[in-house]
């Protein structure tokens, strides 16, 4: 007898279709990829060469069944996603679903490209960390929707997600970041670009989301609050006063907003920014 696939289950079935992931290697980057391969895509992890995309791709298809894909590439530089997509296209043929995911967020109290000294603070921060910051999250964002985008409209279908952040709609609380006995003007800080470019990503959203219609593409935002990541306890416990949940999440927690807005199942959806936060951005 023929096992018909109930409605639930076609919902959110992506059997075939092409997932591209920037910053794919990355903290929450692998775990947005894995939901999707689970579901049944083929996912295509973009991310700097030293990030080795390849094996986590590897781990991917071992993992979930459908091959993956692992790119470097500089998603600050069209040259290299051109031959990015190119390679995407020679291998699968399609792409059908963009995650804009990549993003610089260094640790308030150092930098590799500052010196120590307060770097973070909007009097101290330095003009080509804002520059680099720009050009990974919010060009690359545009520059990928533009060079994927356009293989979306050839197919007219596709599905653009660009990941902002709770920080997107909300101004970060500063005194999450402060250090006992510290002057104020050397108080560190949530650096500017980060608010900046994760704002600007849901303009982007909203801004793709019409352009395309026509084309049957959908763009959407999702807006994480934090994630447990090893984080000092004194930061986490001023944190998890300010959620209503009161913690942060765990990296697979984002899994079930990722998929939904991926799938058939957020097929009238467009031009939104879904808030997955534990409620910090209600207060």
């Amino acid at each position: 007898m023929t096992t018909v696939p109930n409605r639930a289950q076609t919902l959110f079935d992506l059997t075939g279709r092409v997932a591209i992931v920037t910053g794919g290697a990355g903290l929450l980057g692998y775990h947005h990829g894995a939901i999707l391969s689970a579901a049944g895509a083929h996912v295509v992890l973009l991310d700097l060469a030293g990030a080795n995309p390849a094996l986590r791709a590897e781990q991917l298809t071992l993992a979930h069944g459908p091959e993956c894909l692992g790119l470097a590439a500089d998603i600050t530089s069209e040259a290299s996603l051109e031959e990015a997509r190119d390679a995407i296209l020679a291998k699968f043929g399609r792409i059908d679903i963009l995650i804009n995911n990549a993003a610089n967020n260094p640790k308030v109290e150092s930098h590799p490209h500052a010196e120590p000294k307060q770097w973070s603070r909007l009097e101290n921060f330095p003009l080509k960390i804002w520059n680099d910051d720009i050009a990974v999250g919010l060009t690359g964002a545009f520059l990928c929707s533009r060079i994927f985008g356009q293989e979306m409209v050839k197919r007219n279908a596709g599905v653009i997600l660009n990941v902002a952040s709770d920080l997107g709609v909300i101004a970060p609380d500063q005194r999450l970041y402060r250090k006992e006995g510290l002057p104020e003007d050397q108080q560190p800080v949530k650096p500017v670009t980060y608010s900046v470019v994760k704002t600007a990503l849901i303009g982007l959203t909203r801004y793709l989301s019409t352009y395309w219609t026509a084309h049957n593409i959908r763009v959407n935002a999702i807006s994480p609050g934090g994630v447990f990541a090893d984080q000092p306890d004194e930061f986490t416990s001023k944190l998890h006063q300010l959620i209503p949940m009161g913690r942060m999440a765990h990296k697979d927690e984002y899994q079930g907003a990722i998929l939904f807005l991926c799938s058939d199942a957020s097929s009238y959806m467009t031009g939104q920014n879904l808030i997955v936060d534990g409620g910090r951005s209600v207060l």
